[in-house]
């Protein structure tokens, strides 16, 4: 890696205004590599038209400001892109590409500008950590950052303007970086592989035509860690050796067991005769080394070997040295997670709510479904997590990840569950966990399992407009709540707001996550919109998911479900609203106020639902546009649960069009006749009817969870 060869670049309209800030590196004397979408106005989508390039470090002194214009895109649609500077920027030296080999970790580093690092300006950051080679997928490699930033609370990522950024092992590019994954705290970035774009035959013949070389990729394999000098290792290392003395008597077993780690691991081997040092320094490189050591000395231990094993595997997790699992029982347990995942996509975020109903649960298990492709995460999600509970006689608690797994067992067919429990059984008795601790919590699985679901009868979309990106876009929290009235937060790893149609796909989802639910049947469950006064105006019953095939059109989400609106934040303006919601719809179920021309202005409407209509749960609102707003509002702070208005209508003639609800008739049917309404009227959306709006507040008080903030960031995204 060359710090001369950085990039800064700026994309933005050719006027002043908007501009999109991400990294780059030049590995050409006029070309310089960084990730596609810091060329993108976010916004559109489409390309900015002005880009500028400052190639140098400070430490080098001035650094070179060009124009440059986009020259390459990867057909496939991949997030990199090759710039054309408008001068050449010669430097010595010249760019080497490599493809990390085997599994072994890889040290990388890389420098890049990321927001957490800017100053007056932007100041660079020296990227730097491991790349484990087995995370991961097609496409895409995770950077486990050894230095990081704390997650932003303003909503953007720590790490934007680091996209674009090269990264470099063993002095080779190995990828570019792409996104932030927020689900890991911001100490993770994705890259995208040099592989996967160096040998497209465009950005090759770029590359050769002005630096005479092929961007071949080169088979970079990691080192064996060796010990440093005694006098400067840590007291960590120090003391992981004296634990290990007492397993190893033989010298020649030591080196057997490390020979065979090491192979393990990833490494090549021929000729390994590492020192008890050595060995200290290889498992303290490797993440699983610890506990694959451990799983190859476990069956043979007994006495003080199993203690001191013991000792060995509560050490490292105190000290967060290395990982829960070996790397072959990560290898077979996501094996059999994703079985779980393929017949029963649910069944992981939901047992993982009832099985550690006391822990923080990773971002990606309150998620309403769950693919193949997720296990990884939720395994390195739970891996450090007890389920707080003390083992008995001083045994090692038991893992959250392995209490988890028992309550899939329980849950999942009987084949597949003896396989997540027989590896459950196995792993705690290599981490020395007592039987009977791991017995408590089957106990438990198999009690939870017999019992009978409270089936979700209300799906909560809550909603909070965000007006920093749009006048259409919206931070979601989605709720499942059960007849019970526990419930379950539905999060998704996105953190860039939604547009009505990526609300709408996410609310589908999550019924369709209900719906797959033991005990929920054929029911519907009903969808509440949580909204703020303004979003009262809001038409969320005609947003559309998009079109799941080129076969049934797209359709509403208010001719799917029942969907009413909620302003709880009234509540928190007139605490006495809850007190009357209660009294109405206790006593006035079967009262109704139709507004007319004769119920008057504000004032009288007030006076009405605090005399004749003090009880009356439900009010069909007519009238004057430009009054019903205020009406509206008034219905709601004086507690009335239920409200009905054509949003659609400019005056007291327009009443008419409502009467096909029947909406003086039977209440509790109202909600469904709403329903057919509107699946009527989406196929034949040409007729002019009405649009009508419902608030309904349930009885009882909705989940209040935290506020919806703005802020709050929600998966990984573009790291600019």
């Amino acid at each position: 890696m060359d710090r001369r060869r950085l990039a800064l670049i700026r994309s933005g309209g050719t006027g002043e205004g908007r501009l999109t800030v991400g990294s780059g590196y030049l590995i050409a004397p006029r070309l310089v590599l960084t990730a596609r979408h810091v060329l993108e106005d976010r916004v559109t989508g489409t390309l900015w038209p002005a880009v500028t390039v400052r190639v140098g470090h400070h430490l080098d002194g001035e650094a070179t400001s060009v124009d440059a214009e986009l020259l390459w895109v990867h057909p496939a649609g991949l997030d990199v892109a090759l710039l054309r500077i408008d001068r050449k920027i010669d430097l010595p030296g010249s760019v080497r590409w490599g493809c990390p080999a085997g599994t072994a970790p890889l040290p990388y580093e890389g420098l890049g500008y990321p927001w957490a690092a800017k100053g007056e300006t932007r100041a660079p950051e020296h990227l730097r950590g491991v790349l484990p080679v087995l995370s991961g997928g097609k496409d895409r490699y995770v950077l486990d950052q050894g230095p990081a930033p704390t997650v932003r609370t303003d909503g953007g990522n720590a790490w934007g303007g680091a996209s674009g950024a090269a990264i470099f092992c063993g002095g080779h590019l190995v990828g570019v970086v792409t996104e932030e994954d927020h689900a890991y705290g911001a100490r993770r970035l994705i890259a995208l592989p040099a592989s996967s774009f160096a040998r497209d035959g465009d950005f090759a013949s770029y590359v050769e035509e002005q630096t005479g070389r092929s961007p071949e990729p080169s088979a970079i394999g990691a080192s064996l860690p060796e010990a440093g000098p005694a006098v400067e290792r840590t007291p960590a290392e120090r003391e992981l050796e004296t634990l290990l003395a007492p397993l190893f008597s033989n010298p020649g077993v030591r080196v057997d067991h490390a020979r065979a780690l090491a192979r393990e691991l990833g490494y090549v081997a021929e000729g390994y005769e590492p020192t008890a040092a050595d060995l200290v320094a290889l498992l303290m490189a490797h993440p699983r080394a610890i506990a694959s050591l451990g799983e190859a000395l476990a069956s043979g231990a007994q006495g003080a070997a199993r203690a001191a094993l013991t000792h060995l595997f509560s050490w490292a997790r105190a000290l967060d040295c290395g990982s829960l699992l070996s790397v072959n029982e990560y290898d077979v347990l996501i094996g059999l997670l994703r079985r779980v995942c393929e017949k029963q996509p649910t069944l992981l975020p939901r047992t993982a709510a009832e099985a550690l109903r006391y822990v923080v649960l990773p971002e990606i298990l309150t998620r309403p479904l769950l693919g193949e492709e997720d296990v990884c995460g939720v395994v390195e999600g739970l891996e450090d997590l007890s389920d707080g509970v003390s083992g008995t006689e001083g045994a090692p608690p038991v893992p959250a990840l392995l209490r988890l797994v028992e309550y899939v067992a329980a849950a999942t067919d009987a084949r597949l569950g003896d396989d997540l429990r027989a590896w459950s059984g196995k792993t705690a008795q290599r981490l020395g966990i007592h039987d009977g601790a791991l017995g408590e919590r089957r106990a438990d699985a198999a009690q939870w399992a017999k019992c009978a679901a409270s089936p979700v009868t209300r799906v909560v979309m809550e909603l909070a407009h965000d007006p920093d990106v749009g006048d259409d876009r919206y931070r979601v929290r989605i709720l499942l709540v059960r007849d019970d009235g526990s419930y379950r937060v539905l999060k998704e790893a996105e953190s860039e707001p939604k547009t009505p149609r990526e609300a709408a796909d996410s609310l589908s989802e999550a019924v369709f996550a209900a719906a797959q639910e033991p005990g929920q049947g054929d029911h519907v469950p009903w969808v509440t919109v949580v909204v703020d006064r303004a979003g009262l105006d809001l038409a969320v019953d005609e947003w559309e998911p998009g079109a799941r095939d080129d076969i049934l059109p797209a359709w509403p989400i208010g001719a799917e479900y029942s969907v009413s609106l909620s302003c709880p934040e009234l509540s928190d303006r007139r605490p006495e609203r809850d007190g009357d919601r209660e009294r109405r719809w206790k006593n006035g179920r079967a009262s109704v106020l139709v507004t007319s021309r004769t119920s008057g202005d504000s004032r009288q409407l007030v006076n009405l639902l605090k005399t004749k209509h003090r009880d009356t749960a439900r009010v069909i609102l007519h009238g004057p546009a430009d009054e019903r707003r205020s009406w509206l509002l008034t219905c709601l702070v004086l507690g009335v649960p239920v409200v009905l208005w054509d949003r659609e209508a400019t005056g007291y003639e327009d009443a008419g069009k409502l009467e096909v609800l029947a909406p003086a008739g039977d209440l509790e049917g109202l909600p469904g006749r709403l329903r057919d309404f509107r699946s009527d009227l989406a196929a034949c959306p040409a007729e002019r009817r009405a649009r009508p709006s419902l608030v309904w507040e349930p009885e009882g008080c909705l989940p209040r969870t935290e506020s919806l903030q703005l802020s709050d960031p929600w998966r990984g995204s573009h790291a600019s």
